[in-house]
């Protein structure tokens, strides 16, 4: 304990004093380079060294010792932290000693050998003392590990881990598990379906594939098991995740693949198995640099920046260096908190928090003339599907005349992209938000034909997204925290699901692709059935569906699917440069057209009812199927002189609708 604490002290007066430090080193780098040229020496001769070289000794060292402290120093060897030792500091090294040998062979070639040894001694060296410095680090590396990293508090022992995947990854982890002894995890096994029993990675042995877990005799060796395995399929995933259940062993994973590869987390940032590894879903890739290009050095505006969406919108586009960011939110409290988190993260980033309602004419104009923004992305709306059944005129100014006033204002101030945030809920919709949304998809198309000037205008579409605010697994987390029941509204529904990351991506993606009014959507993949996403969600949670947990069926919602679709019969789906991504292209209904309808629905928004405004919409959104009381719907049928028998007549053949999948 003693020397330990000596140590820690000689450790933290280093760190704090750069002059101590550098003459330390200076000292520790001569030393190491002049006994690796003595033994170079020694060694060369059998330890017998000619006369005649020994007279020249003093210069050669001069020479020798100096070059290699210059390529250290220049080489970030006096900066780097000494107690942090690993393959970047070897090749650091290899480096210094590589190239001091190659300078001195060639001052041997080209002057002689009067202040430069023999071709044999540089070698033997350059070997020499590649090997000292590699030994002393590591050395100092092994101090920290022993006596300086903390170690796990309050006298408890660590816990026994297993490790599934023994790749790059899980050997990547067991690595920072060793060198962390503070974090209380010591690796006793990895479970790997590759690997043969009895191998070893870092001196771990393999215990066998995961499944072997299932036997007693393994399982209760182990008080932890860390899933390292990114690459693996959702259904291998799901497949680990059931053993471990019922091996009854707590279990988790590191981050995911993205977030590693961005470097926001380590590996050793361990989390619960999340829903989102088990779907089934191929991570879409961002082209990072196509985005770069768009939005660097550009002033980016994103309207509905405190939402699920835009707050992620903000997040990506700020990592690409835009020249100003503009957070526009209607809501104080939801865009305070990604203000914050983004002056934390870029603190360089321009920013300009806007708290404005996209329906303020005079406030939206300044804000556009003021700033004329670049690249426009909107993802202000209402999104709730059963909310906006019982209100639809909000649904109709928000995301109908909400959308269409911004896009104007992009038009008029010549942004060079307008991208509209849109849903799969606008396919032949069946609920007042998909239909809002498809008006706004045409307006915005109708302002390509029409009236887009310079600027590009474009609407993505994705499905269900997964964690956004009102999305359905937060709703079950919920409900599995109370004890249940997790409601269902029917054991057949069915939706497509995406993580808020790759919605985002999506969205950049598609507008670094557009050439003007697409609708551009991604390749979702297979549909899930929510039933058994939330039976998987009371597993992950250590309990048994229908019998821990109830899951309860409650009926469609009005309004609500019982699938979900990315096309219907009036487009055309054209693929991309980008596999995931497709390319949705129709006619365009005209901007004087368009104009003329939102003018309709600005007439009946004052003194129309729900009902009525929905019987509006289903004519202006022939695909529109919407959700009302048999009563009620032949009540204003009969005021607008509409059959029943004919307003039903306007609903599309969905037989004909493209279905992702």
């Amino acid at each position: 304990r003693g020397e330990g604490m000596v140590i820690r002290r000689v450790y933290e007066f280093l760190a704090n004093q750069r002059w101590a430090r550098f003459v330390l080193l200076t000292a520790w780098y001569g030393v190491a380079m002049s006994l690796a040229l003595f033994a170079a020496y020694q060694l060369r001769f059998e330890f017998v060294v000619p006369q005649g070289l020994l007279g020249s000794a003093l210069w050669v060292w001069l020479w020798m010792v100096s070059i290699k402290l210059g390529l250290l120093y220049s080489a970030g060897q006096y900066e780097d932290s000494l107690s942090y030792f690993s393959t970047p500091d070897l090749r650091r090294i290899l480096c210094v000693c590589g190239g001091a040998a190659g300078a001195s062979l060639w001052v041997n070639h080209s002057y002689g050998p009067l202040f430069i040894p023999p071709r044999s001694v540089v070698l033997i060296d350059a070997v020499l003392a590649c090997g000292l410095l590699c030994a002393g680090r590591f050395g100092i590396r092994m101090l920290r590990e022993r006596f300086i990293a903390p170690k796990p508090g309050g006298g408890r022992r660590s816990r026994r881990v297993g490790v599934i995947g023994a790749g790059e990854t899980g050997a990547l982890l067991v690595r920072e598990l060793l060198g962390k002894g503070w974090m209380g995890l010591q690796p006793v096994a990895f479970f790997d379906d590759f690997r043969r029993v009895g191998s070893r990675v870092h001196g771990i042995p393999v215990w066998g594939r995961p499944e072997d877990l299932l036997e007693e005799s393994l399982s209760r060796k182990l008080d932890e098991v860390i899933v390292a395995w990114p690459s693996a399929p959702a259904c291998r995933l799901r497949a680990i995740a059931s053993v471990l259940q019922k091996a009854q062993v707590p279990f988790r994973t590191i981050p995911s693949v993205r977030q590693l590869a961005t470097g926001a987390v380590s590996v050793t940032h361990l989390r619960s198995l999340q829903i989102e590894d088990l779907l089934g879903r191929e991570t879409v890739r961002l082209d990072q640099d196509n985005v770069r290009k768009m939005v660097s050095g550009r002033k980016v505006l994103i309207t509905g920046a405190g939402g699920s969406i835009g707050s992620e919108l903000c997040r990506q586009v700020a990592s690409f260096d835009p020249e100003l960011l503009i957070l526009l939110e209607r809501s104080e409290a939801a865009l305070f908190p990604i203000e914050q988190e983004i002056k934390e993260r870029q603190q360089q980033l321009r920013i300009v928090p806007m708290v404005a309602d996209i329906l303020d004419r005079p406030r939206m104009e300044a804000i556009f003339s003021e700033l004329r923004p670049d690249l426009v992305f909107h993802a202000a709306a209402h999104k709730h599907v059963p909310m906006m059944e019982l209100q639809p005129g909000e649904a109709i100014r928000n995301n109908i005349f909400g959308t269409a006033q911004v896009a104007e204002l992009a038009a008029r101030y010549h942004a060079d992209r307008f991208v509209l945030v849109s849903t799969d809920k606008a396919i032949n919709p069946t609920n007042v938000m998909g239909a809002t949304k498809r008006m706004a998809e045409r307006f915005v198309q109708s302002m390509q034909a029409g009236g887009g000037g310079r600027t590009k205008f474009l609407a993505v579409r994705f499905g269900n997204v997964l964690g956004s605010s009102g999305s359905v697994v937060p709703i079950f987390s919920r409900q599995i925290a109370a004890g249940g029941p997790v409601k269902v509204t029917h054991p057949e529904v069915t939706r497509y699901f995406m993580t808020i990351p790759e919605a985002v991506s999506l969205v950049l993606q598609s507008a670094v692709l557009a050439e003007g009014g697409e609708i551009f959507v991604l390749d979702m993949g297979k549909p899930v059935r929510i039933v058994d996403l939330a039976r998987q969600m009371i597993e992950l949670s250590g309990l048994r569906p229908d019998v821990d947990i109830e899951v309860l069926f409650t009926g469609l919602r009005p309004g609500e699917k019982l699938y979900e679709e990315l096309s219907h019969c009036g487009e055309n789906v054209a693929p991309t440069s980008e596999t995931k991504i497709m390319r949705l292209v129709c006619e365009p209904s005209t901007l004087g057209e368009m104009k003329a309808h939102l003018q309709t629905l600005a007439a009946a928004l004052s003194g129309s009812d729900g009902a009525s405004l929905k019987l509006l919409l289903r004519q202006l959104v022939p695909e529109y199927v919407p959700d009302l009381n048999p009563h009620l719907l032949a009540a204003r049928c009969a005021e607008r002189a509409i059959a029943p028998a004919d307003a039903d007549s306007a609903s599309p053949d969905l037989g004909c609708a493209f279905v992702g999948g």
